[in-house]
């Protein structure tokens, strides 16, 4: 690795110029200098060229990235088209590092095709001094091809800002930009299949913002982008790893099928599912005026 590399951060930002500041503050604080920052707006409607140009004023190392809304990916690939660094760092405009982030992985970097991944912790929107516990665990033997592959969401997922990744490595892996949902992951596939050396830092040098309310896709939506990442990972890995990959997250959609069938089927033998029965049955036979009056009647009754 050379003497004193340069650090190119790149944090897309489409509808978050509200945590924005807190975001590239966290870039400015670092105790390692020799860094850029492409902030992208991609095309957000709030005021994100405001905070931007507020930055890039305040500190010439900030540069402004403006494009047509596409999504994630294609602002983080737009990016690393002008990016003049021999390191990447990608933070997610809600997201905050560490100040010792970039000088404790580069510390470690002796090969300079090595990515080192470091540990995250949660903060809490509402209070960023409140750090929680991570989702995951993460460990140097999860930091394979093969641990990525097949046990992403089940056992561990890595944020995409734990990294810092050789710029060489984007000269022939980008961003899947058809992908809305685990691009990612497919990400993370693809860099695992070279064989590169991972360097596992265990500091909570990434910080992952808990938000109070949650805005995730609805399930329908979910599924169509979980076939599509399908599609898009066939053609990036064998057949063989390919169809182990189908046959893993069928055992395990197959295994939740039987639990939620278990479920159900106590559900039924339950009595509160049987009084409902019973009430529905009432209902249907009585009418619900009649059902009321019945009620009222064994309510005077049993006060007796």
């Amino acid at each position: 690795m050379k003497m004193n590399p340069k650090i190119s951060v790149i944090v897309p930002c489409y509808k978050q110029a509200h945590f924005l500041d807190e975001s590239l503050q966290s870039i400015l604080d670092q105790t390692y200098e020799n860094w850029e920052c492409i902030i992208v707006n991609d095309g957000s409607p709030d005021n994100t060229d405001e905070v931007a140009d507020k930055w890039v004023k305040k500190d010439s190392r900030f540069k402004y990235l403006y494009k047509e809304n596409g999504g994630l990916s294609s602002a983080r690939n737009a990016a690393l088209k002008i990016v003049t660094g021999d390191y990447i760092q990608f933070l997610d405009s809600d997201d905050i590092l560490v100040e010792t982030k970039f000088s404790d992985s580069l510390n470690l970097i002796h090969d300079k095709e090595a990515i080192v991944v470091s540990n995250f912790c949660l903060f809490d929107d509402s209070d960023k001094h409140k750090l929680l516990p991570p989702f995951c665990k993460l460990s140097q033997d999860l930091l394979n091809f093969e641990s990525i592959l097949y046990q992403w969401d089940f056992t561990f997922t890595i944020p995409i800002h734990c990294g810092i990744f050789p710029k060489s490595l984007f000269e022939t892996i980008g961003f899947n930009e058809k992908l809305k949902a685990k691009e990612d992951w497919l990400f993370w596939i693809q860099i695992a299949q070279k064989n590169i050396n991972f360097i596992y830092l265990n500091a909570h040098l990434a910080l992952y913002r808990k938000h109070a309310t949650s805005m995730s896709r609805d399930r329908k939506h979910m599924i169509l982008y979980q076939m599509l990442f399908y599609n898009e990972a066939e053609k990036v890995i064998s057949n063989s790893d390919f169809n182990k990959l189908l046959l893993k997250h069928l055992d395990v959609n197959y295994n939740k099928v039987n639990e939620l069938t278990i479920e159900i089927r106590n559900l039924k033998e339950s009595n509160t599912f049987k009084l409902f029965l019973f009430l529905k049955k009432m209902i249907k036979n009585m009418g619900l005026l009649n059902l009321s009056k019945t009620l009222l009647n064994l309510t005077l009754k049993f006060r007796k």
